[in-house]
């Protein structure tokens, strides 16, 4: 199967924009189209760059690590950011790579994590995955996005 590359971002629905007051005729019904990207990961190191780059002022909607096998050592945790903040959306360790299975990703409750997934900021970002400590653990980490949709 083919692949198509758009440089976006890509809006979706009928009216583009709104000129009156009735639903389905003349109110904007357009929306973004959510993105996806999705890398291989492993603990052979404490930092991992990804190849997952999001574009500037993208809004990050999930994150998910697919553990198929455990992270070991001292610690089992990992953390999520991008290659200069590596706190940026989680914190350190926030992560529990120790768990077999689909490990669901959030800011926590922390306001500049949130603001970060809110708007990840005016340039593209590397994703960085920070291991606590080195080990055997393989996955894949998924991150969906809205593309410069610009909510900061």
């Amino acid at each position: 199967m083919a692949n198509t590359t758009f440089s976006g971002p890509i809006l979706a629905g009928t009216i583009k924009n709104t000129t009156g007051t009735t639903v389905g005729s003349d109110m904007k019904n357009t929306g973004y189209v959510l993105m996806a990207q999705t890398v291989a990961v492993d603990q052979t190191a404490t930092g991992t760059s990804t190849d997952i780059i999001i574009p500037a002022n993208s809004q990050l909607v999930a994150a998910d690590l697919y553990v198929s096998v455990v992270w070991s050592g001292g610690a089992s945790t990992t953390g999520l950011g991008y290659v200069g903040d590596a706190t940026a959306f989680t914190a350190a360790g926030a992560i529990a790579g120790g768990t077999l299975g689909i490990i669901k990703i959030t800011a926590g409750a922390n306001k500049a994590r949130v603001d970060a997934w809110a708007d990840i900021g005016t340039t593209d970002r590397r994703i960085l995955l920070t291991n606590t400590n080195t080990g055997a653990g393989v996955g894949w980490l998924t991150v969906r996005y809205i593309q410069n949709v610009n909510v900061g």
